[in-house]
């Protein structure tokens, strides 16, 4: 009996202590929300569900391919980053620009980017990595469930009442 009452202690502190680690994870310093708003002349900003995404994956490595204080965890990037350099940023404006072929960029690349030239766009990074997922779980996919047009952008893709009035039909001809 002695030793079941062991077992059962030490089997409940095992199970407290993967609880408190397992919540150590996610006990992060990180926004609940994010607000993308590169395009916001035509969109309005994406206020984007971090906490909810957080909770859905196994690591922030899913989404930033590397975790503040770790090296780099995907394939792609660990081609050169050996994973011996701790990455000090998870955002991805860091290292994917909004403007990569602006002469700022092409004149003046960052100190150690200089073998980014394949490297995805801001844009293309978000659409590549988000959509890729929410295809595989059943998440939003269309344009507009993320994307809600503001006037400016009506106008310049012309729709809503900026869209083309339809051709009166004739005498049946």
């Amino acid at each position: 009996m002695v030793n079941a009452g062991k077992q059962l202690m030490t089997g409940l502190g095992v199970i407290l202590l993967s609880a408190v680690l397992a919540v150590g994870c996610y006990a992060m310093d990180y926004p609940a929300e994010i607000e993308i708003d590169a395009l916001a002349n035509l969109y309005e900003p994406v206020v984007f569900g971090h906490e909810m995404h957080v909770f859905m994956t196994e690591s922030c490595a899913d989404c930033h391919h590397h975790t503040t204080g770790t090296g780099a965890e995907s394939e792609y990037c660990a081609k050169c980053h050996d994973g011996e350099v701790e990455m000090d940023s998870v955002a991805c404006q860091d290292c994917h620009s909004a403007d990569p072929l602006s002469p700022e960029n092409l004149h003046n690349p960052k100190p150690g980017y200089v073998y980014h030239n394949d490297q995805p766009n801001l844009k293309a990074a978000y659409h590549l990595n988000c959509l890729g997922c929410h295809q595989e779980v059943g998440g939003p996919t269309g344009c507009e469930d993320c994307h809600v047009k503001t006037e400016a952008g009506d106008k310049f893709y012309r729709s809503g009442e900026f869209a083309p009035e339809e051709a009166a039909h004739s005498s049946g001809h």
